[in-house]
């Protein structure tokens, strides 16, 4: 393939407009795919793709063939993208900075939601309520799923702990999360 590339670029800087169709209908669906991944627009990624192969084309005698004529192109088109994306970029404001307007300057001020106090009890509620449930299960589902889901261990490191098979590892903490259902259940 790498041959079959080479030749044609040969043939295409020979001037040899065939080699250059060849060219492109052999590596535009592969630059197409690489294209959309990067900008997200089908549309857009069409209109990249011409211009990475003009650029490409127009670029073809400064292309070394010690290296794979693909890896050439996708850097082209991965190029391409960029220059296409900071183009597209939004302009932005200042937070900091007053807008001057036609009536004056104006202060942007946003306000922080980021703190929700209630969301906080909620969520606090929730873990106290989790922490009671696990602390009500039965000594060896409770010391399973400790390990498990509080100290992140793994089936086999609490087998060897508890120096039981890993399938009764398995089995209680099955049995521990079917308990840990019912009671949370139970708590709403």
């Amino acid at each position: 393939m790498k041959e079959d590339d080479q030749i044609l670029i040969k043939k295409a800087l020979a001037g040899k407009e065939t080699a250059y169709k060849l060219l492109l209908n052999k590596h535009k669906d592969a630059v197409f795919r690489m294209i959309v991944k990067i900008v997200h627009n089908q549309e857009e990624a069409r209109d990249l793709v011409q211009e990475t192969f003009m650029k490409a084309f127009g670029a073809l005698s400064s292309y070394k063939s010690q290296y794979r004529f693909t890896t050439w192109l996708y850097k082209i088109a991965a190029n391409n993208c960029i220059d296409f994306l900071r183009k597209k970029r939004l302009n932005s404001l200042s937070l900091d900075q007053p807008l001057e307007t036609k009536n004056g300057e104006v202060r942007i001020e946003l306000a922080d939601w980021t703190y929700n106090p209630e969301v906080d009890l909620a969520l606090r509620q929730k873990s106290l309520s989790i922490d009671v449930a696990i602390d009500s299960l039965p000594p060896k589902y409770r010391e399973v799923i400790v390990f498990r889901h509080k100290q992140d261990k793994s089936y086999e490191e609490i087998a060897e702990i508890l120096d039981i098979p890993v399938g009764t590892v398995k089995a209680r903490i099955f049995r521990a999360r079917e308990l840990l259902k019912k009671k949370l259940k139970s708590l709403r």
